[in-house]
């Protein structure tokens, strides 16, 4: 009986020193940690570099309407906001030698003479005043109004003057106008002086429009500075940096499971895309887009969108 307690009490000495030996060797195992994140791809299309700056409309060339004599007006043609062209009637006057002849006309048919004189516009334009109304009194080279020359529209372009180099003459732009609509336009000309408080500098914009605006327009203005037909465009999120902004790199998946930290040189930045010059990437390749900041230059990830 002494025999059978001696061999059973050995039998359990070795199972409680075999689960303690499993027991170790599963908490030497390395525990592996993997970082859920979404991936996408590198795209091939073209990107711009702008700059926007504010703009204002005017006509360059107004014509004032004027009287040629003293007298009344009897009769007005015209309103603010009207097309006229060169030679329209826009007012009549009376003066008071011609009311007076003019009661002669009734008496005598023979008698050619209305008694009044037509006011005419000197350009073809739109009448942005109409200063006098119907029996207002003028006198000779008194103003009755304005009419601007409506090829004469122009925006003004204000610029800072550290990057006037973006606004060259001969340059195309794009307008904004407050309700969304988009006018393309041409850099014409600058002016040679610079706001003493602001230091902008002021360029002429000639737009493409086929309808009439308004003067003092305020307007926005995106110049391009650098663009490039074919380029190699990914999230802005998915590009990573050091402190000093000296240093870029992506974290690119070598399989489903696997990230290693890949450097690389940026270029142009539009919006929430960026350029990525260096090195060359297949549009197979996938890059991790969200979750990759904090990784180590290789890391186990988990895709859990693509």
């Amino acid at each position: 009986m002494s025999h059978i307690k001696i061999i059973l009490g050995a039998l359990l000495s070795f199972q409680l020193l075999s689960c303690g030996n499993n027991s170790s060797n599963k908490s030497d195992e390395p525990v592996r940690v993997s970082t859920p994140v979404t991936v996408t791809n590198i795209e091939i299309t073209p990107i711009s570099d702008v700059v926007s700056f504010n703009a204002v409309s005017v006509y360059q060339r107004k014509n004032i309407i004027k009287s040629n004599v003293n007298g009344y007006i009897c009769k007005s043609f015209i309103n603010p906001g009207d097309i006229v062209k060169i030679g329209q009637p826009i007012y009549e006057l009376k003066t008071k030698e011609g009311d007076a002849l003019s009661k002669y006309v009734q008496q005598d048919s023979t008698l050619n003479f209305k008694g009044s004189l037509a006011i005419t516009s000197p350009t073809s334009g739109v009448i942005i005043e109409a200063n006098k109304q119907v029996n207002d009194y003028v006198s000779d080279g008194e103003q009755l109004g304005i009419v601007a020359v409506q090829n004469s529209f122009v925006f003004v372009l204000n610029v800072p003057f550290e990057q006037n180099k973006y606004a060259v003459t001969g340059k195309k732009c794009t307008i904004f106008l407050p309700d969304s609509t988009v006018l393309e336009g041409t850099i014409t000309g600058r002016l040679s002086t610079v706001d003493p408080v602001s230091q902008t500098q002021s360029f002429i914009i000639k737009p493409i429009v086929n309808s009439v605006l308004p003067e003092n327009l305020s307007v926005q203005v995106q110049i391009t500075k650098s663009s490039k037909i074919t380029a190699q465009i990914i999230d802005k999120l998915s590009v990573l940096s050091d402190e000093t902004m000296e240093n870029f790199w992506v974290m690119k998946l070598i399989d489903d499971t696997t990230a290693v930290r890949t450097a690389i040189k940026p270029g142009i930045t539009a919006g929430n895309k960026i350029e990525i010059i260096s090195p060359v990437f297949s549009l197979k390749d996938r890059i991790i887009n969200k979750g990759n900041y904090g990784l180590s230059d290789t890391a186990f990830v988990n895709i859990i969108q693509h």
